[in-house]
Order: structure tokens, then sequence, then C-alpha cells
């Protein structure tokens, strides 16, 4: 349907909004804070509204040891309390191996002892001679006779 010619078309009236003006420099900041419900998101906040943090304290970058030192005493005490007990094991070792060898050894020498007394003692000589005569034969019949 079109207009009658007197009409005219309706223009709309001024808008009147009211707001708060901000200008540039007056404008708090905002800054984008994570979104405390999704890590991947983030939140704009005004900086005023942010609650003060205390600054994060300078690092300590001198050169730190390699192993703890509760770590190398401890290291320590393990080496040194093996190496003891290897120690003792082999004195203990050595110890009763020359106890075993006193022992064999004892007797060789009092076989040794016992021989040398009686071939240095009182010799008595004694001859004897004897004679053995072995026949042999056909067919696997052997005969001795002494």
């Amino acid at each position: 349907m079109l207009p009658e010619p007197y009409q005219s078309y309706a223009q709309p009236g001024p808008v009147f909004r009211t707001a708060v003006v901000e200008l540039h420099g007056e404008a708090d900041p905002v800054v984008h804070v994570p979104d405390p419900y999704d890590p991947n998101r983030s939140v704009a906040v005004r900086r005023s509204s942010l609650q003060p943090v205390a600054p994060t304290p300078p690092r300590d970058l001198s050169p730190q040891p390699l192993l703890d030192p509760l770590a190398q005493r401890l290291l320590a005490g393990g080496v040194g309390v093996g190496a003891a007990g290897a120690g003792v094991g082999f004195g203990l070792g050595q110890l009763a191996a020359g106890i075993a060898l006193m022992g064999t050894s004892g007797l060789a020498i009092l076989v040794g002892l016992l021989l040398a007394a009686r071939m240095l003692g009182p010799r008595q000589v004694t001859h004897v001679r004897q004679e053995v005569h072995q026949h042999a034969s056909w067919f696997s019949s052997n005969k001795t006779q002494m």
C-alpha cells in the first residue's frame, strides 16, 4: 500500500542516550586474566578491580651443588661401610685360608719330620732277594713260580 501523497514518511525523532562518557586518558585500563573455570579462556577485568599481588621475590641464580649435601653424606657413608665390610671380609678370608693351610702344611711337615727322623736314625740293613719265574705257553696258560 502506498502512502498518500500528502503524507510524509515518518522520520524517527532524535534518540537521547544517557551514559557515562570516558575519555581515553581517564579510562581505567582493561587487563585479561585467566578464567577460573576454563583455563583456555581469558576474562577482561578492570585493573582497579584486581586485588594487589605481592611481587615475586628475586630468584637465587647462584650455582647449586650437583648432589644434595644430605645425599652426598649418605652416599659417602654407604661407600665407607661397604669398603670396611669388604676389608673385613677379605681379612677373614685370609685368616681362614691361613688356618686351613696351617692344618694341611702342618700335616705335611709332620710326615716330613717323621721320614727325616727315620732316615737319619739308626739304620738296620736287611737284604731280601726274590726271584720270580714266569712261564708263558700257548693259549694263555701262564705259570708263575717264586
